[in-house]
């Protein structure tokens, strides 16, 4: 009888160590143990991070670090530490969240548009994966990938058609770019390319008409007549004589590309620079901003009519007046004088 009762106390003995090991597993490795009151967490490791950048950064997602570090510990992460974008769950445990950060990278939807040169387009792409500015300009500069893609460092914007992208955070800057290449590839379908050469321009060409187009209206069914004006005058031979080609060209030549000029100048017209179109025949050099698609394709399907001029219409704002004489184009743009005056745009 004694003999029992002590095998009785080893088993219940056994039985709570058992149970209060078992509580402890829980709470280290089942337990929830996040402190984000939002639904998601966001978690970015770059690429080559140590585990102790890695623990800086789940200070501020999870309740309890300690027991978090012995289940890393345990799963062997320290050594298995992935880069990229991690979505952490609210309620996750010790055991959900390492799973996630070794297994579980998530894209994102990368955007671009309406960058008038490669370093701004660095610059806003560096602010959305994990390569910086520096490496993506030097990248996307780089002399040997533009000349064996028939790019110049003029036209080396074209490359970038402006959607939204998925990639993952840490992307690097040659992935980026040659992904993009990529995409370039494929948006010239042979039915663009053929809409192109119907119309005697290059691809490149197109994009760098269609940076024109994009600046001067933001009115997308407007654009593909405001082509038909520019093609007009360059089948022609006429001077394109296009106010965005100014402003790029002063921006360009102050090194300036910050300021907001609204007003283009007499004295502007006058800047010796390639990309001055009343002042050189024939498209600039390259883009002088990155065209939306509808800009593009604007461009390869531009209204065919006979107006050579317009300019804006102060009784319909965003819209232009077009005319086919150069007479009755003074008529509209005095109109258009006064307007501004009034106004008070003097820049």
């Amino acid at each position: 009888m004694y003999i029992k009762k002590i095998l009785l106390a080893i088993v219940l003995l056994g039985m709570l160590g058992l149970g209060i090991f078992s509580y402890f597993v829980y709470q280290a490795v089942l337990a929830p143990n996040t402190k984000f009151s939002s639904e998601t967490k966001e978690v970015f490791i770059r690429t080559d991070a140590s585990y102790q950048e890695v623990i800086n950064q789940m200070k501020l997602v999870v309740k309890d670090l300690e027991s978090f570090d012995q289940v890393a510990q345990k799963k062997s992460y320290p050594q298995n530490i992935k880069a990229g974008r991690f979505i952490l769950k609210k309620g996750m445990s010790n055991n959900d969240m390492v799973n996630t950060l070794r297994s579980s990278n998530q894209p994102l939807a990368v955007q671009f548009n309406n960058q008038e040169r490669l370093e701004d387009l660095a610059g806003r792409i560096a602010a959305q994966i994990e390569a910086d500015s520096v490496s993506l300009i030097k990248t996307m500069a780089d002399s040997t990938f533009l000349a064996e893609n028939d790019f110049k460092p003029e036209t080396a914007l074209a490359m970038y058609i402006p959607n939204q992208y998925e990639f993952y955070w840490n992307t690097s800057a040659k992935e980026f770019r040659d992904r993009m290449l990529k995409e370039y590839q494929k948006f010239w379908t042979d039915a663009r390319k053929q809409k192109a050469e119907k119309i005697g321009l290059t691809p490149n060409e197109v994009y760098t008409l269609a940076a024109i187009v994009q600046k001067e209206t933001a009115k997308v069914d407007e654009r593909k007549r405001v082509a038909g004006v520019y093609m007009n005058r360059h089948k022609r031979g006429i001077k394109l004589d296009a106010d965005p080609t100014v402003i790029y060209a002063v921006k360009k030549k102050n090194d300036d590309f910050d300021t907001i000029i609204k007003r283009v100048l007499y004295k502007d017209l006058e800047t010796d620079s390639p990309y001055n179109t009343y002042k050189y025949a024939g498209l600039p050099p390259g883009p002088i901003t990155m065209p939306d698609i509808s800009a593009i394709d604007a461009v390869l399907n531009y209204e065919d009519h006979d107006y050579y001029y317009f300019v804006a219409n102060p009784e319909k704002p965003g819209y232009h007046k077009f005319a086919k004489t150069l007479r009755q184009h003074n008529n509209n743009r005095q109109a258009y004088v006064r307007w501004i005056n009034k106004m008070g745009i003097n820049r």
